[in-house]
C-alpha cells in the first residue's frame, strides 16, 4: 500500500508544481522546488485532501514541508492515527 500512496502523492505534487514525478524524492521541499511558495503549498493541501478524501488540521498543514513528512502525515490519517 505504501508504494501506491507514494505514487499518488508524487502525481499530485508533480501536477501542482508542473515537474516530472521522477524528479520528486523524499527530500523534495520548498528548499529545492523553486515554485513551492505559500500559494502552491495550499494547492498541494487541497489536492492531497481531494486525492485521499482526508482533511488536514492546521498543525498538519504547517507540517507538510517535504515529501517525507507528507507521506508520514497521510499514512497516519489513512490508518486512523490522527493527532
Amino acid at each position: 500500500m505504501g508504494v501506491k500512496i507514494e505514487g499518488r502523492v508524487k502525481n499530485v505534487i508533480s501536477a501542482v508544481f508542473e515537474i516530472p514525478a521522477d524528479k520528486i524524492g523524499e527530500e523534495s521541499s520548498p528548499d529545492n522546488i523553486e515554485s513551492w511558495d505559500s500559494l502552491k503549498h495550499m494547492n498541494i493541501v487541497v489536492a492531497l485532501e481531494e486525492e485521499f478524501n482526508i482533511q488536514f488540521t492546521d498543525d498538519e498543514i504547517i507540517g507538510l514541508i517535504n515529501m517525507k513528512l507528507i507521506m508520514v502525515i497521510i499514512r497516519e490519517k489513512l490508518s486512523g492515527n490522527t493527532k
